[in-house]
């Protein structure tokens, strides 16, 4: 057994303590570090902030041709669709909607095969298949839903819609492969007077945004017309359909190559060619006549109808006949339009006309006369930001509540709700700041016109404080103490502080008062009142305290009305 005072034994025991304080240091250290870096890992107590990695796992972009409509966007969207429902109304057409997801079969009867090129066509997951596809266009939807409860409609029908239309395509400025299309429908109406009220809506619409007849025209032209020029020439009616596609390149092409391709292609005798370019070149009806040794009665007859009636309705300025508008005439069967930018650099921001044999491709026994338009988001928006006319579409807001501190949060939630309840919007800052400014800062950022404070010693009076965030410096009553029972009412509350004070005002001549230093003995008057400098007042020269029976003030803050002094305040006393 080995004695304790043995050196070995002792020096043993040293050693077995210094490894032992090697350990628990060591042990400390890896603790700390730990620590320290699940305090890093942790969410910091600081701004929440958002930080993309180097090399994302997915592509963050849209589809090549669509577009995200971030908060900014869609309050331009919904600005733009307010105006488009509101000219609806006012006309007196029902909204309506369908199915972004039709069957193929409802475009290729109107378009024929080629047509699923451009659409996102694809087989569903029934058995058997059926061939589906996001729609390219409305008016098929339209007319299926007309003839499913035809019989049951009051006609005409004057129906409105805003969908999202899907066609592949080239995108271009102006054109995207998804996009919203305003639609304006009458179906049951024979009358060109149909055709009027369409255009009155687009006039109408271009009026509200402000949008004049010297920035953006309506080009017209009928179906009726052209088909009469061209029997004039010796087209025959089958080579109608393909005619109006080869004309309708006159832009891309030139002259020459469409006539070229008339001649060649459509068997068009070369001098009916000629004609046929040069007729698309004219402004007006007479000039066609004249070229073609007449065009039918009706058709004339029809479209003079139309710029007469738009004259009396008012808004015949933004109307022009254009016989070279040729787009879609083989699907059309009578007036044809295209709003176009008079700049010429956009291509047609809305268009439209009559389609009375568009309901018998889908089961109608017999012609259905109907005609509309559609009028998409795309271009116009391009319009308004070449002409510097884009609305400030910023985000706003009623009311911010701010809480003291974290144990009147609960309270300032209270307050909002009650705000809202009322009728008015209000946005609650979800974590108190410390610093005033950063409440400040955050309301400034949302928009808010007013900053309600929800502070314990106000609360316990049964008031919030509420400051005026969006008032010109000399405005008055920019802060004003609100009843919590009045939360329902608060604009109405601040309404009439603010006439209150601005009668006051008004009955208190301010400039009337003669501001003197504490050690100066002055009369002057204010209200009708004498004053009399008070030489214990306060020095900060800007509270002024009147008790005139006219007035019934008691304490006026004149920062408040623009009165900026670097001398001590005036007491006057009736």
């Amino acid at each position: 057994m080995a004695d304790a005072t043995d050196p070995n034994v002792e020096k043993s025991e040293k050693v077995l303590k210094r490894e032992e304080e090697k350990r628990r240091k060591k042990a400390e250290k890896e603790a700390k570090e730990a620590a320290k870096k699940e305090k890093a890992a942790a969410p910091s107590a600081g701004p929440v902030t958002i930080k993309l990695v180097a090399n994302p796992p997915i592509d963050l972009d849209p589809c090549p041709g669509t577009r995200d409509f971030y908060p900014e966007d869609m309050r331009l969207r919904e600005w733009l669709f307010g105006h488009f429902n509101a000219v609806a109304e006012l006309c007196g057409f029902q909204n309506y909607d369908a199915p972004v997801l039709e069957m193929q079969e409802l475009y290729k009867r109107k378009a024929g095969e080629e047509i699923t090129q451009q659409m996102y066509a694809f087989n569903d997951k029934s058995e058997p298949p059926r061939e589906v596809t996001l729609r390219p266009e409305m008016t098929p939807s339209l007319a299926r839903m007309v003839l499913k409860q035809g019989p049951t409609l009051n006609l005409p029908l004057k129906w409105s819609s805003i969908p999202q239309c899907w066609r592949y395509e080239t995108t271009t400025r102006g054109r995207k492969r998804e996009h919203y299309q305003w639609n304006m429908d009458i179906v049951g109406c024979r009358s060109i007077a149909a055709e009027v009220e369409l255009l009155y809506a687009i006039t109408l619409f271009f009026k509200r945004i402000g949008i004049t007849s010297a920035e953006v025209g309506i080009k017209i032209n009928s179906r009726k017309v052209l088909g009469s020029v061209l029997d004039s020439f010796g087209v025959s009616k089958e080579k109608f359909a393909p005619v109006c596609v080869v004309v309708d390149k006159l832009d891309k092409i030139g002259p020459d190559e469409v006539k070229k391709q008339l001649v060649e292609d459509l068997q068009v005798p070369e001098d009916s060619a000629e004609k046929i370019i040069q007729s698309l070149s004219l402004k007006s009806v007479e000039e066609l006549a004249k070229l073609c040794g007449g065009v039918e009665n009706d058709a004339v007859k029809e479209l003079t109808q139309l710029f007469a009636m738009a004259k009396d309705y008012g808004f015949d300025d933004y109307l022009l006949f254009d016989a070279s508008v040729v787009r879609g005439l083989a699907y059309y069967t009578g007036v044809v339009f295209e709003c176009f930018d008079r700049r010429g650099e956009l291509r047609a921001i809305c268009g439209g006309g009559r389609y009375d044999r568009l309901m018998s491709l889908y089961g109608a026994e017999q012609e259905v006369p109907a005609c509309g338009f559609g009028f998409g988001d795309c271009v116009i928006i391009e319009l308004l930001k070449d002409l510097n006319k884009l609305p400030n579409t910023s985000k706003q807001v009623d009311f911010c509540v701010a809480a003291y501190n974290a144990d009147m949060q609960s309270t300032a939630m209270r307050v909002a709700a009650a705000i809202r309840e009322g009728g008015c919007s209000a946005d609650v800052l979800l974590e108190p700041k410390k610093k005033i400014a950063l409440a400040f800062e955050y309301a400034d950022k949302v928009g808010a016109d007013n900053i309600v404070f929800v502070a314990p010693d106000e609360w316990a009076k049964g008031v919030v404080a509420v400051k005026d965030l969006r008032a010109s410096a000399d405005a008055a009553a920019k802060q004003v103490e609100v009843k919590v029972a009045d939360l329902g009412i608060i604009k109405e509350v601040l309404a009439r502080s603010q006439a209150d004070v601005s009668s006051d005002m008004a009955r208190l001549n301010v400039a009337d008062v003669t501001p003197v230093h504490s050690d100066v003995q002055t009369e002057g008057t204010a209200g009708g009142a004498e004053a009399g400098a008070c030489s214990t007042c306060p020095t900060d020269g800007h509270v002024l305290h009147i008790n005139v029976a006219s007035v019934n003030i008691k304490k006026i803050d004149l920062k408040a009305y623009g009165i900026e002094t670097a001398i001590c305040q005036v007491c006057l006393e009736c």
